[in-house]
């Protein structure tokens, strides 16, 4: 056998892992785009094979279910998204060092997701609908949701906490928290904001979402945190050690004897006790 030549069957084998592979990714691609048009409880494993145009037992050779399916489609995609966030704001944080703002940290996190949606729309849209659904679902949606996204989240927190020192985490999280509803309410593409623009925007415009959304996000965080110093302040205010009855001051009691006493010397008679 010459050298560099591959046996015989290392070549089959190989040849069936390639058709494998390619019979897996072509029932994905079905599976995402109807998940995305008709959503997890919209879909069975017939309009998958229907879509493919293979049989259903084809389908269950390579999956267990459509939950597997499902699985698999998040798998797919999901982690690329995570790497490419992380990886944005690793350089963000390595280019600022301690000047971190929250647009630039907003704008790392937010526009690696955006830039996919415009380079590589046919490969990013379904997923980013499917996305979309799984936001606003509490149960499975949430689990997805916090199975693959969660580990991009804390890293942001973080560079938030640079950006907003006096900022406590409960009122970021609530930023994160609409944040994360409006880049998903993004991702679903709606078109919505079409008709209600009459044409003057289009949910399709992510050039546009781009421009503006980490600065309108921006200023949303700066204002809560502004607003829960302020009412942290005026709380603490309230509650500050008050010059007591009792004590750090005189008392009413002893404030009515006093008064008493001094009215009794004025007019030479001895002072009554004090009323308990």
């Amino acid at each position: 056998m010459p050298d560099g030549s591959v046996p015989a069957r290392s070549r089959v084998r190989n040849h069936k892992a390639r058709v494998r592979e390619a019979s897996m990714e072509r029932i994905l691609d079905a599976a995402e785009h109807l998940f995305a048009e008709f959503g997890y409880h919209g879909v069975t494993l017939k309009d998958v094979a229907a879509r493919v145009g293979v049989s259903s037992a084809l389908i269950h050779y390579h999956f267990n279910g459509k939950e597997s399916i499902y699985e698999a489609v998040w798998a797919r995609k999901a982690p690329i998204s995570v790497r490419n966030r992380l990886e944005a704001m690793r350089r963000y944080a390595e280019e600022v060092g301690d000047n971190v703002t929250v647009e630039g940290a907003l704008g790392a996190w937010i526009e690696a997701d955006l830039k996919v949606q415009i380079e590589d729309r046919q490969q990013w849209e379904a997923f980013g609908k499917i996305a979309a659904q799984a936001n606003s679902a509490s149960g499975w949606g949430a689990q997805k949701m916090n199975k693959y996204f969660n580990p991009v989240v804390l890293p942001l927190i973080e560079l938030l906490k640079k950006a907003l020192p006096d900022c406590d985490e409960e009122t970021l999280f609530w930023g994160y928290h609409f944040v994360s509803g409006a880049m998903t309410h993004n991702m679903a593409r709606t078109g919505r904001l079409d008709e209600l623009s009459d044409g003057r925007c289009s949910s399709d415009d992510f050039v546009a979402i781009s421009r503006h959304m980490a600065r309108f996000m921006a200023a949303g965080f700066r204002t809560i945190c502004e607003s829960a110093a302020t009412s942290k302040g005026r709380s603490t205010a309230k509650s500050s050690p008050q010059r007591s009855k009792k004590s750090g001051g005189i008392s009413r009691k002893r404030r009515v004897s006093t008064k008493h006493t001094g009215d009794a010397r004025r007019r030479g008679t001895k002072p009554s006790p004090a009323r308990r």
